[in-house]
């Protein structure tokens, strides 16, 4: 089969960085992206490109140049996926906050009515990809949908798990590591494979192209994200233990990480992961292996998230004690909202979890992220249901200037890793905080010899 005309239902951070490059990268494919928000989809289309609602390094460029040629975004849904044969699915699929598996299982509704809504519309034959992140054996239910809810045409699906590290998400589009596809291994499924080979061949060079069966692709995605968050909490729990002997994390992870067989990625403590994908597909796995009664593989893979969350407690229980145990109306300026530097999102983000811990103890925080609007912020804390709304609007105020937000300060938390933070005139900034002036570094990206030559109590994770 000849690609022409592809869909992407879901114009979020995996959709539209995806379809935008392979509109870029296919000129000869038209790639419509469809969703039923408004103002999301308005946000995609307005003519200032930089505008558009995810931020990525690069993104808005390649979207310049590819949309209104042959990269469309649209709220007309039933028309794309009619048009299309090729229908990648790429919605929410958060974990469920309801019934069986709540607080573990991923919420597939989304993807159901997507399946639902294909099996109604469709005249003619599909390939349906899973783009989204998905249990294994999701594939098996969505086939079952449209096999027997729609009209009389094949469908064949296809697993496609994106690999993104948002802030990098153009880079890894452009330059993946691997491509990873599971189809089903009958002539009609492997033929489907070949199709969506043949759309990657365009920019990826054939031996980065993996094919598996389903359930392999399926589950490579949860594994491929298990293992990262593996390796924070893993260098996290010593990060600990380094604070209580005197050893330096920094220095221990230099150390493993020049090993080859460990390597010296995602060794950096912090305060903690956050993010759309970590705890929400590790607890999904932690379900699934109880689902299948293994219970100490589910144990392992929890105790990844309980690492996590200590994290992340430990560093606002720190910022209290330090501040001579209370930090009852004073003021605590976070520097980084998002979950990390060079995104917009701030799902699950460290931030808004540390937040939380002291306006519960009556602190006053100042927000400064170069991306994220206040708007943001306080939609996030009422996320949590912590308290009411109006109690953290009262709690938490945003800045437009970093030093604006540090004024007065008690004390300085970093929460992103934001490249700028570094270059910042610290001396000026420690002049117009209250003293003693202290600095939480969550991201360990400040020079603590330089802080503390020019009066600062510095703290880093680790240290």
């Amino acid at each position: 089969m000849k690609i022409t005309k592809i869909c992407c239902i879901g114009a979020g951070y995996v959709g539209g960085p995806t379809m935008a490059v392979i509109a870029q990268k296919c000129p000869h494919i038209q790639v419509t992206v469809v969703d039923l928000n408004t103002d999301r989809i308005a946000a995609w289309n307005d003519e200032d490109v930089n505008n558009i609602p995810i931020y990525e390094p690069g993104l808005s460029a390649i979207v310049a140049e590819a949309r209104g040629r042959n990269l469309f975004f649209s709220t007309e849904v039933e028309k794309a996926i009619d048009d299309a044969q090729i229908i990648f699915i790429s919605v929410n699929t958060p974990t469920k906050t309801y019934g069986k598996g709540k607080g573990m299982a991923a919420d597939l509704k989304y993807i159901e009515l997507c399946a639902r809504q294909i099996a109604k519309i469709a005249k003619d034959d599909k390939i349906v990809v899973e783009k989204s992140t998905l249990p294994v054996r999701t594939a098996e239910a969505i086939k079952s949908i449209l096999d027997n809810t729609g009209n009389h045409v094949q469908f064949q699906i296809l697993s496609n798990p994106e690999f993104l590290a948002e802030g990098t998400a153009v880079e890894d589009l452009l330059n993946p590591d691997r491509i990873l596809i599971g189809g089903d291994p009958s002539v009609e499924g492997q033929n489907a494979v070949q199709a969506l080979v043949d759309v990657y061949s365009n920019w990826v060079a054939p031996e980065k192209i993996l094919t598996t069966n389903l359930w392999s692709s399926e589950l490579s995605k949860l594994t491929a994200n298990a293992f990262l968050a593996q390796r924070i909490s893993s260098i996290n729990a010593l990060s600990e233990l380094c604070e209580k002997t005197g050893a330096n994390i920094n220095e221990v992870a230099k150390a493993i990480g020049m090993d080859s067989r460990i390597g010296p990625k995602f060794l950096k403590a912090s305060v903690g992961f956050g993010g759309s994908c970590f705890q929400k597909d590790i607890l999904n796995l932690v379900y699934i292996a109880k689902s299948y009664g293994l219970t100490a593989v589910a144990d392992y893979w929890e105790q990844v998230i309980i690492m996590n969350d200590h994290q992340k407690k430990r560093f606002s229980n720190n910022v209290v004690q330090t501040l001579y145990n209370t930090v009852a109306d004073k003021k605590i300026a976070f520097l980084g909202w998002a979950f990390k530097k060079d995104t917009n999102d701030t799902r699950e983000s460290a931030a808004i979890f540390v937040a939380d811990d002291l306006i519960n103890e009556q602190a006053q925080i100042a927000v400064y992220d170069p991306k994220v609007s206040h708007k943001k912020v306080l939609a996030d804390l009422d996320y949590l249901e912590t308290r009411s709304t109006e109690k953290n609007a009262k709690a938490i105020s945003s800045f437009e200037s970093p030093y604006d937000a540090c004024k007065e300060a008690h004390a300085i938390a970093i929460l992103t890793e934001w490249d700028e933070f570094v270059g910042y005139d610290w001396q000026k900034i420690y002049d117009n905080m209250q003293k003693p002036a202290f600095v939480f570094d969550g991201r360990n990206i400040l020079n603590k010899v330089e802080l503390e030559a020019i009066g600062f109590v510095y703290q880093a994770v680790g240290s």
